[in-house]
This record gives structure tokens, C-alpha cells and sequence, in this order.
């Protein structure tokens, strides 16, 4: 299947995640993605609220929730989202707590996940896994809880993480188990329209860029 410019970036996440990002940066990367026409801007909890001069138009505003590590009390990633919905955001992407999904404690992970959706019932949650850090196994098992949770997305990396990004393999497994009931983000790594089309052939109906006129540019 083939991908156009003008379907790929209503997709789009453009996304600003570096920790030295100015109020400045921000500022450019939201008229960016004005003028290319992305589905929404996702940047840092830091950067709100936006400067009220700032018009975000028809773009969606997403902003991460304990980013980068997920290594964060329950409480807080659920206080933090829900400072961050009070003061804008449609949605919040969430890291998982990646150690208990590595050593299998997934009703820690719903439990974990769905203390942030209970924080933030009117916004979308996505919910960050770190696929490339993850057996097959724990991929579904983190997939099913996010599902059992009430999440709206899975997501597949942090773009952080040593171990990699977004993989068509991961995104096919991650739409597999959770079918039509969530969607899928793909992101960490997408740099090329090639690999970003593959990506939505597996199943990926969202993707978060970094680089993305490139990508359009690719397709």
C-alpha cells in the first residue's frame, strides 16, 4: 500500500522531547506543525502552560508523562497528567514502569496505568511500553494490560531507551493482541518515509516524529 503526504501527516505526532528544548524551540515546532498540518504537537510538561499568545489552531496538544524512565510513583505520573490535562493537554503519553514488565509483574503495570486514566478521564491516554526492551511475551502481556486499564493507545518506545525504537515486528505484535479495542503509536527511530509506511501497514494509526518533513518528503 502506498502513502501520501497529505494522509501520512494527519498521523503525526510532531514531537519535541530534547530536555534542553527552549519555550522558543516550542514555539517553532508548533507553527511547524501548523503549517504541515500534523495531527497534534507532543512536548514536554515543563513547557506548560502554553504562553497566551500561543495559538495552537487545529493542531492537538500531547505531552509525556514520567518521561523518560517511567521509574516514577503511581501517584505522580497520576498528578502529573492530570496538572498537565488542567492546563491543556488532549493527550497524555505515559512511560510504563519498565521494571515490572521485565520481570513480569503485570498487574503492577495495569495498576500503574490505570491510575493515570483515572486521573485524566476526558483525555486520550498512550501508553509507552518500550517494546525493543521487551520479550514478545511481555509485549502482549503490557499490551493486555493497558487494554484492561481502559488506555487508548499502546505506544512502542520513548525514543530514550538504549535498547531501540519503533520495529514493524513490535507493531504488528502490539495491534494483534489489542485488536480494534486501542491503537497503536509508533515511535523512536522513524526517520524515512519507507520505514514509517511499513509501520502503518503493520497496524500503526499514530506516529511520533521528530523529523518530520523528512518523512513526508520521503514517502
Amino acid at each position: 500500500m502506498e502513502y501520501t503526504p497529505e494522509s501520512v501527516v494527519k498521523m503525526v505526532d510532531h514531537t519535541l522531547l530534547k530536555p534542553e528544548a527552549s519555550e522558543e524551540a516550542v514555539r517553532a515546532l508548533i507553527d511547524d506543525a501548523k503549517a504541515l498540518g500534523t495531527y497534534s504537537v507532543c512536548i514536554s510538561p515543563n513547557m506548560l502552560p502554553l504562553p497566551a499568545d500561543v495559538e495552537l489552531g487545529d493542531v492537538k496538544l500531547a505531552v509525556v508523562c514520567g518521561f523518560p524512565s517511567g521509574a516514577h510513583h503511581s501517584e505522580i505520573k497520576a498528578a502529573e497528567a492530570a496538572r498537565s490535562v488542567s492546563e491543556g493537554a488532549d493527550e497524555v503519553d505515559m512511560v510504563i514502569n519498565l521494571s515490572w514488565a521485565t520481570t513480569n509483574q503485570f498487574d503492577k503495570v495495569e495498576a500503574d496505568i490505570r491510575a493515570v486514566r483515572d486521573a485524566i478521564p476526558g483525555a486520550v491516554l498512550k501508553v509507552i511500553i518500550e517494546s525493543a526492551a521487551l520479550t514478545d511475551d511481555q509485549i502482549v502481556a503490557v499490551c493486555e494490560a493497558a487494554k484492561s486499564a481502559k488506555a487508548d493507545f499502546v505506544k512502542t518506545s520513548t525514543g530514550f531507551h538504549p535498547a531501540g525504537g519503533a520495529s514493524v515486528h513490535a507493531v504488528e505484535l502490539m495491534k494483534k493482541t489489542v485488536g480494534n479495542a486501542l491503537e497503536v503509536k509508533a515511535s523512536g527511530g522513524i526517520r524515512d518515509g519507507k520505514f514509517a509506511s511499513e509501520l502503518i501497514t503493520a497496524g500503526a494509526t499514530r506516529l511520533g516524529l521528530s523529523g518530520t518533513q523528512k518523512v513526508l518528503d520521503t514517502l
